[in-house]
């Protein structure tokens, strides 16, 4: 036996050597639990008015004995027993009721929550004698909210039921399962989670944008769940029920990652990592994943790798599912220092040698700069919301081919392409990142290299989808960080995008109440009025 669990208190000296002594038996592989077990828990359970429990693997060797209260029994952290999509715990719950109750709600949450091989319970009668034993096991298959089977009950003379064989069969079910999943989809597979408190169409809207950039982080969406609360959990975001109902849905749906539209702030992370056994980020981390993937150039990955480190090491927890994919690579063991530790100090160094890199970064296009200015060549700069047509606009005006693709966030490295307007007056014109709602302020911070290309800007062309319904929030926060930019000063002209998806009342609508001047970034016959008007006003500067 390993140890004994829960509260001792109140219990005399010869209870607790009995209850150690329980740990010491061995349960018959097949059986669920023993009948001569069943008798000496009942009977010792009765006597000290409180259930008792036993962890038990598939060898028959009792674990852990767990000394509960009258009305429940808590089970330890579980975490260095084996777990994955296709594996069960390795363990067996058999605890007592004191009374003829049979599962409970809480009992087959925990078979569920923790993955166990099985969970029983054996009734106690009055008189300290053992009723039946009722069990039940996960089932493979069974619907989201009862992922399990409830067993008939059985009498604690009849509990030989093939057990080592029953628990084979589920664990090559479940693995058939993640192998079906694997064939089909080849990627991960996330829930998306929004728990909110304003107005319902403003989270739903949100949890639409986090599906965008979910899919262009190339992760499946298994389902999205949306929770309405007066005032978020402190500690974990939504209630404590409602996340074991998560863990339980993603679990048995093959799910391999949560992903929280809120930012979780360090001691979530810790609270829903110690808490739940699936991969959780939030909707910066995914945003900083999706950066990771596409930067292309040695400044957009050193911009990317500081973000993510400044992101992450506040919430560098000793579990390592918090961390997602992100942590790969920081970390060791050495002398003196605990995992964690060393996880921190690394990070740390790494920060530092990222930011001397990015310094000279900025030098070289601070040089850049200076030469262009002194080719006196006016600047426009192309801004806008991530997916607007930012990169298809400037290939259509340049007749370039910078990466155009209907995805967030395709361009993150800067590229810049001469323009020459039909009265012979030549121009720069730069592409830029675009721009997303509650943009994360470590990636505000780690591309100031690249959004300083903005500040020598003699004008902006701020790109608007205007077939996205959203497009009036998108505007409002890209003029948010420009203001917080300090660039609100340079002078501005809205482009309205996509107009061949916009019905012609609507266009003629939206052209007047955004004053802006209406194209279809893939139809260059529709320039005309953009051109001339972008003339106009370097002819002005």
């Amino acid at each position: 036996m390993k140890s004994l669990s829960g509260s001792l208190l109140g219990l005399k000296t010869s209870q607790i050597k009995r209850l150690e002594k329980l740990g010491h038996r061995r349960v018959p592989p097949r059986a669920i639990v023993s009948h001569e077990l069943c008798r000496d828990m009942c009977r010792l359970s009765n006597e000290i008015g409180r259930q008792i429990g036993l962890l038990i693997d598939r060898t028959g060797k009792i674990v852990q004995v767990l000394a509960g209260e009258v009305d429940r029994i808590l089970i330890p952290d579980l975490r260095e027993y084996r777990l994955a999509p296709d594996r069960l715990r390795g363990l067996r719950c058999v605890h007592t009721h004191l009374d003829l109750t049979p599962l409970t709600q809480d009992d087959l949450t925990d078979l569920a929550l923790l993955r166990l091989d099985l969970m029983a319970v054996v009734t106690t009668q009055s008189d300290g004698t053992p009723g039946n034993v009722y069990w039940a096991h996960i089932l493979p298959g069974a619907s989201d909210t009862a992922p399990y089977q409830i067993m008939d009950p059985l009498p604690t003379f009849r509990t030989d039921i093939g057990c080592a064989d029953l628990i084979q069969a589920l664990e090559t079910e479940l693995s058939r399962k993640k192998a079906d999943t694997i064939r089909r989809e080849g990627a991960e597979r996330a829930l998306l989670v929004s728990v909110f408190s304003g107005p319902r169409k403003v989270a739903m809207d949100s949890l639409d944008e986090l599906m965008e950039l979910t899919r262009t982080a190339s992760i499946d969406i298994i389902d999205t769940i949306l929770q309405q609360r007066k005032k978020a959990d402190p500690r974990f975001l939504m209630g404590s029920g409602k996340l074991d109902e998560l863990s339980i849905t993603a679990l048995h749906r093959g799910a391999t990652l949560i992903i929280f539209d809120q930012e979780l702030n360090p001691s979530q992370i810790r609270s829903i990592a110690d808490r739940i056994e699936i991969k959780v980020i939030d909707r910066t981390q995914l945003i900083l994943d999706i950066f990771a993937q596409r930067a292309k150039s040695r400044e957009g990955k050193l911009q990317v790798e500081l973000a993510q480190l400044k992101y992450i090491l506040p919430r560098l927890v000793t579990k390592d599912t918090a961390m997602s994919r992100l942590t790969g690579g920081i970390g060791g063991r050495g002398p003196g220092e605990t995992r964690l530790e060393i996880n921190r100090r690394r990070a740390r160094e790494r920060i530092r040698r990222l930011e001397s890199a990015i310094a000279t970064v900025q030098k070289n296009r601070f040089q850049q700069r200076r030469q262009r200015s002194k080719k006196g060549l006016p600047i426009l700069s192309i801004i806008g919301y991530t997916n607007a047509g930012k990169s298809t606009l400037l290939n259509q005006l340049t007749q370039s081919r910078v990466l155009a693709e209907d995805k967030l966030f395709a361009t993150l490295d800067p590229s810049s392409r001469r323009m020459r307007f039909p009265r012979d007056v030549e121009v720069i014109i730069t592409d830029t990142v675009g721009f997303i709602r509650d943009l994360p302020k470590e990636l505000m911070a780690a591309f100031k290299a690249t959004l300083e290309e903005l500040e020598n800007a003699d004008l902006l062309l701020h790109v608007i989808d205007i077939s996205n319904p959203r497009h009036q929030a998108q505007i409002r926060s890209v003029e948010s960080i420009l203001d917080e930019l300090g660039l609100h000063s340079i002078p501005t002209i809205r482009v309205l995008n996509k107009i061949d998806q916009v019905p012609p009342d609507v266009l003629e609508s939206l052209t007047q109440r955004l004053d802006g001047i209406p194209v279809s970034a893939l139809d260059r016959s529709t320039f005309s009025p953009l051109i001339s008007e972008l003339q106009k006003a370097v002819e002005h500067l």
